[in-house]
C-alpha cells in the first residue's frame, strides 16, 4: 500500500499541498480529481519521489519512500508523466525496451525480451511494434508509453493525465488497458484525470482535491455525487445512473 502523512508543499507564499494524509488502496485504480491548481500532479510527483515535499512522509508497503534505493524503487513503482517527448528516432519496440532498464541496464536478456513482447501484446500494439514513434498518432504513442510502463513490471503504476489530448476512442483504449492491469495482473494504478466520467466508469477509488487539500476520499460511487462534485468544482452536476455506474452531466452551468 502507498500512504502519505502530513504532506505539505509551497512555492513562496503559494501553498500547493496543505498538510494532507491518505492511503491508496492496493490492487485498485485510484483517480485523483479536482480543478486546475488543486495539487493533484504535485502530489503524484511527491509520491513517485520526483519532487520533494516540504514536510511529511510517503510510505510504500510501510517502508519510507526515502529509504528505497533508486534501482530498487524502479522495480516497485513506475510513473508516466504528462510530457513524453523524445528526440530519438525509436520504434515502438525500442521504446518499450526502455521499461526493462532497471533490470537489464541496457543489456537485454531473454527474460527482458519476453517482458517486452508481453507488454506490446497487452497494449495491443503488435501490428505497429516496428513503426517509429514519431509516425504514430497521439493515442497510439500514448499506448506505446504505457506498454513501456507495463514492461517495467512494477506493482505500482502512477500516471499523470494520460488522457490529455487524446480523442475519445484512444482515451477509452487507454482506460481499458489500465483496468485490465488491475483486474488481470493485480497492479495498483494511481491516475490524475480531468474527465469525471472516465474516473467514474473505470476507477475503484477517488480522491477529490480542492485548494491543496483532500476534500473527499472514498469508493467511486460515494464521491461521484452531485453535492460533493459541486463542492469540489464549483459548478452544478446532475447524476445519471446507468448500468450500476454514475454518469455526470455538468454542461448546464
Amino acid at each position: 500500500m502507498i500512504r502519505f502523512e502530513h504532506i505539505s508543499k509551497s512555492y513562496g507564499k503559494h501553498v500547493v499541498l496543505d498538510d494532507i494524509s491518505c492511503a491508496l488502496p492496493k490492487g485498485k485504480i485510484t483517480s485523483l480529481i479536482g480543478p486546475n491548481g488543486a495539487g493533484k500532479s504535485t502530489l503524484l510527483s511527491i509520491i513517485s519521489r520526483l519532487l520533494d515535499a516540504d514536510n511529511g512522509q510517503v510510505f510504500l508497503d510501510e517502508r519510507g519512500m526515502a529509504d528505497y534505493k533508486s534501482d530498487d524503487l524502479a522495480k516497485r513503482l513506475s510513473i508516466l508523466r504528462q510530457s513524453n517527448h523524445l528526440d530519438l528516432r525509436l520504434t515502438v519496440k525500442d521504446l518499450v525496451a526502455f521499461g526493462r532498464f532497471p533490470y537489464s541496464k541496457g543489456r537485454l536478456t531473454a527474460e527482458d525480451q519476453q517482458h517486452i513482447a508481453q507488454a506490446i501484446a497487452f497494449a495491443q500494439l503488435e501490428d505497429m511494434q516496428d513503426n517509429y514513434i514519431d509516425e504514430l498518432s497521439g493515442g497510439q504513442r500514448q499506448r506505446a508509453f504505457i506498454a513501456m510502463i507495463i514492461a517495467q513490471d512494477t506493482e505500482y503504476i502512477l500516471l499523470d493525465e494520460p488522457l490529455n489530448n487524446l480523442d475519445m476512442k484512444h482515451a477509452v483504449l487507454v482506460m481499458k488497458t489500465l483496468r485490465r492491469l488491475v483486474d488481470e495482473l493485480r497492479k495498483t494504478v494511481v491516475i490524475v484525470i480531468h474527465e469525471i466520467n472516465f474516473a467514474s466508469q473505470y476507477s475503484d477509488h477517488i480522491i477529490a482535491m480542492k485548494d491543496g487539500k483532500i476534500a473527499y476520499s472514498d469508493v467511486t460511487e460515494s464521491v461521484v455525487q452531485a453535492e460533493k462534485l459541486q463542492d469540489v468544482f464549483g459548478i452544478d452536476f446532475d447524476i445519471i445512473r446507468k448500468d450500476g455506474k454514475n454518469i455526470c452531466n455538468y454542461f448546464n452551468i
